[in-house]
C-alpha cells in the first residue's frame, strides 16, 4: 500500500481544465446566489418554510467545511459533487463516503473517463443502442497544492488498476483524513492525460459551461460522440 508520507505535493495550476457531468443535474439556486455562505444556514431556514423538499436539492452541506463553500455563478458545478455523496456512487478515490471533483487537464481526458464509466452503466443496465444522456463539458481553472501520484513506479501500479478501486480509495481516504487538498495522476483512459481530484470545492474556480454533448451506445460501447453546440458528430476510436 502507498504511503501518503512518501508523496511529494506538487503546485497544480491548470488553465481551462475539463470536467464533463450529465445535464439533467440543474444548478442549485442556493449555491448560484451571491450571498455570503456564511448566511446560507439562514437562507435555508428561511425557504425551507416554503419548500420542504430543498434539501433534496442542496444534498449534504455539512459535508463541506463552511470556510470551503463557494457561491456565485456557476457555483452549483463546483458545490454539488460534495453535497450529493453516496456509498452507491464510489470513484477512484472515495468509497462515496465524501465527495471528490474529478477534471481533466484537457477535453479529451475528461471525455475519455466519462466515456468508460458511462459504457459501464449502460452496460450493466442492458440498454438498447442508440443515443442516450446528454453531458455538457464544465471548463474550469484550478490552483492547488496537490498529492502528485504523476511518475510512481510499477509499485504504485494498483493505484491505476482500470477496474479495482480498493487501494485508490484506502489512499484517497487517508489522504483526506491528513488534511490533503487533493491528488494529481495520470488518466487511466487517455495515454497521455493528466487527471486532478480536489477534496475541496474552493480549489477550482471560473466554472463556465462548454459543449453540449451526446454519446452513442452501440450495445458493446460508446463508439460516438456528437457535439451539439457545432452539429458535429466524432467517432471514438
Amino acid at each position: 500500500m502507498t504511503d501518503p508520507a512518501s508523496l511529494p505535493v506538487t503546485h497544480v495550476e491548470w488553465r481551462g481544465a475539463v470536467r464533463i457531468i450529465r445535464s439533467i443535474f440543474p444548478p442549485i439556486d442556493l449555491f448560484e446566489d451571491i450571498a455570503d455562505p456564511a448566511d446560507w444556514p439562514l437562507l435555508i431556514a428561511a425557504e425551507q418554510k416554503t419548500n420542504p423538499r430543498l434539501m433534496e436539492t442542496i444534498g449534504n452541506l455539512d459535508l463541506v467545511p463552511s470556510e470551503r463553500r463557494v457561491s456565485g455563478p456557476g457555483a452549483s458545478w463546483l458545490m454539488a459533487p460534495f453535497t450529493h455523496v453516496s456509498l452507491d456512487r464510489p470513484s477512484r478515490f472515495s468509497d462515496g463516503g465524501f465527495g471528490v471533483l474529478y477534471v481533466g487537464d484537457r477535453f479529451e481526458v475528461a471525455l475519455l473517463e466519462t466515456v468508460h464509466h458511462h459504457a459501464r452503466f449502460m452496460s450493466a443496465t442492458a440498454q438498447q443502442p442508440g443515443w442516450t444522456s446528454q453531458f455538457r463539458e464544465i471548463v474550469l481553472d484550478i490552483d492547488a497544492e496537490l498529492h502528485d501520484l504523476r511518475g510512481l513506479g510499477d509499485e504504485a501500479a494498483a493505484l491505476f488498476d482500470p477496474i479495482d478501486y480498493a487501494e485508490s480509495q484506502q489512499l484517497g481516504e487517508r489522504l483526506r483524513a491528513a488534511d490533503s487538498e487533493g491528488v494529481a495522476y495520470p488518466s487511466v483512459r487517455c495515454p497521455g492525460g493528466e487527471c486532478a481530484g480536489l477534496f475541496y470545492p474552493d480549489l477550482a474556480e471560473h466554472p463556465t459551461q462548454g459543449r453540449h454533448l451526446d454519446y452513442h451506445w452501440n450495445g458493446e460501447r460508446v463508439d460516438l460522440y456528437r457535439d451539439r453546440s457545432a452539429g458535429e458528430v466524432y467517432r471514438i476510436v
